[in-house]
């Protein structure tokens, strides 16, 4: 077949070596060819037994011709005749395998219907497609991205061993489709943003601020992607509770420092906001055939919660997986995940970042060296888009509560001889004189401690009887709320606060 070479966008334009009989494929042709491809290469994997995937398996390519006529190995078809190019099968089953996608159901996601095309708001000329079940991004790379993929795989490997539960993108499988006179190169990875949900909001977000504005041809889209600056002006930042918070950071700190590792630099968090208060608008575009999550730690929430084992399937939920947030009194719903990860700091990128800080400040511009790109970024994220929300007043109470007890138990094992004796004095002579004032204090007067302790003890003695293994714990808290506050209310129901802030 004759030779093609790829465009910076991916998509390959035609050589000199092309034949002038070479028509160049129509879009639906190309759609044609990348998901017969896709079909013929897991369906002939299928014969090869399972194993455990070796060093030397990351690195094969395999090629097959299918005319269009057919062959002993390919089955016939009506679009123009192509080769198939397939990158690491058994690496990429093993990742498919990993995250519970069975060979039947990948082949029916991709295959079934026609693929759909999506608009890019990004600075690239990848084409994205979607499948039409929602499950699967196929998007197209350059040549170099490609390569730079295949290199990452032993360690995208050994970190999805590790953890699954990942922002980072999740691939698939990596194939070419030389066709026509044009090449190009796909590879299949989650969907960040369901499209069963209507995003109001979307953002590319890198962390820098040098021309991170959305253009006029973006604003006058019907759903336009808007970035850094763009959020500093529509959004306050994104409220999570604070267990969502913690969580959300940590797998974002974990997914930068492995990207910061393989040298990568320049990738985005892709951010959809769905406002619950507006949920009437956005249930038009629901896949009616969505009978259920495919793919395993896909969603959103599935990605960031690392102490869940073995969720139960989310996308028939309501939610469809996404984390729940607030922005002033709005209750919202985000779906993110990392993006663009196949761009590493080789020699261009480094002359570009040393051009642009020749006009602008360096430490601005998308263009950095990946450990200070990881720091801005997480900075950014942690502080400008995700906000911890303040705990309940309750519990903020009880715990100032405690901790002030703490403080004065403490304090008070540390006095001096000398200032307990005084101390004993004072309260001596006011026990002395409410005996003057009420003769029912006369018992207690010279010790206005016991009638506590007695309190307590009774409490502890009527929960004894029904834990006994507790009793010795209980007594030691009665006994310092009786050191801490000699004076404090004896009626019952506020004593059983106090232990209850204790125990």
């Amino acid at each position: 077949m004759s030779t093609a070479s790829a465009d910076s966008g991916g998509r390959g334009t035609k050589t000199s070596k092309v034949s002038k009989d070479h028509k160049k494929p129509t879009a639906a042709a190309l759609k044609g060819a990348i998901q017969l491809g896709i079909g013929y290469a897991v369906g002939n994997l299928s014969s090869k037994p399972d194993r455990d995937v070796l060093m030397q398996d990351f690195s094969v390519v395999e090629s097959v011709f299918l005319p269009s006529e057919g062959s002993n190995l390919t089955p016939a078809h009506h679009y123009p005749d192509f080769r198939l190019k397939t990158y690491a099968p058994l690496a990429f089953r093993y990742f498919r395998e990993l995250f519970g996608i069975k060979p039947d159901d990948y082949l029916y996601s991709i295959c079934k219907e026609p693929l759909i095309e999506l608009s890019n708001p990004g600075a690239s000329s990848s084409w994205f497609y979607l499948t039409s079940d929602d499950e699967f991004i196929i998007k197209t790379v350059q040549h170099k991205e490609a390569e730079f993929l295949q290199k990452l795989l032993p360690g995208y490997y050994m970190n999805l061993n590790q953890n699954p539960r990942t922002l980072l993108p999740k691939f698939y499988g990596l194939y070419c489709i030389q066709c026509g006179g044009v090449t190009i190169r796909v590879v299949v990875m989650n969907n960040v943003l369901p499209r069963a949900m209507k995003m109001h909001y979307k953002y590319d977000l890198k962390g820098s601020s040098y021309k991170r504005r959305a253009s006029r041809k973006e604003h006058s889209k019907s759903s336009p992607t808007f970035k850094d600056l763009d959020f500093q002006e529509m959004h306050e930042g994104l409220y999570l509770d604070p267990e969502t918070y913690s969580a959300m950071m940590k797998t974002l700190q974990r997914d930068c420092r492995v990207l910061e590792s393989f040298k990568i630099m320049d990738y985005s968090l892709l951010l959809g906001i769905h406002m619950l208060d507006k949920k009437s608008l956005g249930r038009g575009n629901r896949c009616d055939s969505k009978k259920g999550q495919k793919v395993l730690y896909s969603t959103a929430l599935e990605s960031i919660q690392g102490n869940v084992k073995d969720p139960d399937p989310v996308a028939d939920d309501d939610t469809l997986g996404g984390i729940p947030a607030k922005h002033k009194d709005e209750n919202l719903l985000i779906f993110l995940g990392i993006i663009d990860i196949l761009q590493s700091y080789r020699f261009i990128k480094k002359v570009e970042h040393s051009w642009k800080a020749l006009v602008h400040d360096g430490d601005t511009v998308s263009v950095h060296r990946p450990g200070f790109y990881a720091d801005r970024f997480l900075k950014f994220m942690g502080t400008t888009v995700f906000k911890k929300m303040h705990p309940l007043r309750g519990t903020s109470s009880k715990r100032k509560r405690n901790s002030l007890h703490t403080a004065k138990s403490a304090s008070q094992e540390v006095l001096s001889p000398q200032k307990e004796k005084e101390k004993e004095k004072k309260e001596h002579k006011k026990a002395q004189s409410m005996d003057n004032l009420d003769g029912n204090f006369h018992s207690s007067s010279k010790h206005p401690d016991i009638l506590l302790e007695s309190a307590l003890a009774l409490e502890s003695t009527q929960n004894d009887e029904e834990d006994p293994e507790n009793s010795e714990a209980r007594r030691a808290s009665s006994s310092t709320i009786a050191l801490d506050d000699p004076l404090a209310p004896l009626t019952r129901s506020q004593s059983d606060s106090e232990l209850d802030v204790y125990l």
